[in-house]
């Protein structure tokens, strides 16, 4: 028994050896293309390295011009605000509006530089000298393009459309507007301003009841505001109404 599988143990490691043997025997006699299959994937793979590095390379190189223009478009843009503001403050609003005849006016700033946070600080801009001049519809236009999340300046925004609506004599779209000014980045300076706006409108609607739930949350959450000061007596009124 013992002799039957040693012998059956010979003739497995012959078999091994004599399979190892062919191979040996074929990598010998194919060693040339062996040699050429090795090379050529050294290539591809040499040749592909290279072409990523190049093209990380070039992203990189389109990514600095890119930030680099974007850069100079803001600066020019800004650069054009100021000389536009120039005449806002002096209440030029036309010549703020459509420029001098050399420099820009906000409208122009908004169509060249649109996509910049100054190009929709334009918009803000172009949207309050409309209002300036009695053009609400215009100033509307204007005024939401203004996408900026400013935490004073996109509440004000919100607000000033709600009171181009109010203007127009379109109440539910000033109540809209109100609340969302009132609810966008929360602030001493304008969360009370609007609340109070709102209320107001409310009243003008005749739903007192709305209106009295906005003084009391000014008043409420806002008490040491300006607003919260005047609206006790809103409050009382409406109150000694709905009695």
């Amino acid at each position: 028994m013992a002799k039957q599988e040693t012998k059956q143990g010979d003739e497995r490691l012959e078999n091994v050896e004599e399979a190892l043997s062919k191979t040996e025997l074929w990598i010998e006699n194919n060693q040339k293309t062996l040699w050429i299959i090795l090379i050529a994937v050294l290539l591809i793979g040499l040749a592909i390295w290279g072409l990523n590095a190049r093209n990380q390379k070039r992203n990189q190189a389109a990514m600095d011009q890119s930030f680099t223009q974007e850069i100079a478009f803001e600066e020019q843009a800004t650069q054009a605000i100021d000389f536009a503001s120039y005449y806002m403050q002096n209440e030029n609003y036309a010549t703020a509006l459509n420029g001098d005849g050399n420099n820009p006016g906000f409208l122009d700033i908004v169509s060249n530089y649109g996509s910049t946070k100054a190009g929709k600080l334009a918009a803000y801009y172009a949207g309050l000298c409309y209002m300036k001049q009695g053009d609400y519809n215009n100033a509307i236009e204007y005024l939401k393009k203004y996408t900026n999340d400013d935490k004073v300046l996109a509440p004000l925004s919100l607000g000033l459309i709600g009171d181009c609506y109010l203007e127009l004599g379109q109440q539910q779209d000033a109540v809209a507007y109100y609340e969302k000014a009132a609810k966008k980045n929360p602030n001493d300076f304008t969360t009370p301003m609007f609340l109070s706006k709102l209320g107001m409108t409310y009243e003008i609607m005749g739903n007192n009841a709305k209106a009295l739930e906005t003084y009391r949350t000014l008043k409420q959450d806002y008490p040491l505001s300006n607003e919260a000061f005047e609206i006790s007596k809103n409050i009382a009124n409406l109150e000694a109404k709905m009695k």
